[in-house]
């Protein structure tokens, strides 16, 4: 799982984004092995704690599945819950076109911005499939 620590967002939050990210993307696949709080920890130089509170929030979520005597391993992709995409659609479509229109981009781009990510994420998706 590739991550890039950066200031003036929570690491909870990005190590979260980053797992949620590896998992769509086929960097780690359904029934695969998900590091333990210590190796993830070691790994991405965090805080236990922290590591801890990552896996539990994934587990909830049901993108892990945590199984006595064999550990945690990556689930089949969760279906939506019914206020996830309305949270979605609220909270992170607002932060990215307010960084958008921070940064001058037109929304043309922004549009061209999501849709070659959708592909690249679809694609990714659907070799997992087969």
């Amino acid at each position: 799982m590739r991550l890039h620590l950066r200031p003036g967002q929570s690491i909870f939050d990005q190590v979260v984004f980053a797992a949620k990210k590896a998992f769509i993307s086929g960097e780690f696949r359904p029934a695969q092995a998900f590091p333990s709080v210590r190796a993830l920890a070691s790994e991405l130089k965090i805080h236990p704690n922290t590591a801890h509170k990552v896996v539990q929030h994934l587990s909830q979520e049901r993108w892990l599945e945590v199984r006595p005597g064999i550990g945690t391993l990556v689930a089949e992709r969760p279906e939506a819950r019914a206020g996830d995409k309305k949270r979605l659609l609220q909270q992170e479509v607002e932060q990215l076109v307010v960084e958008a229109q921070r940064v001058g981009l037109e929304l043309a781009e922004v549009v061209q911005a999501i849709e070659a990510q959708w592909a690249k994420l679809e694609a990714s998706w659907e070799v997992i499939r087969k």
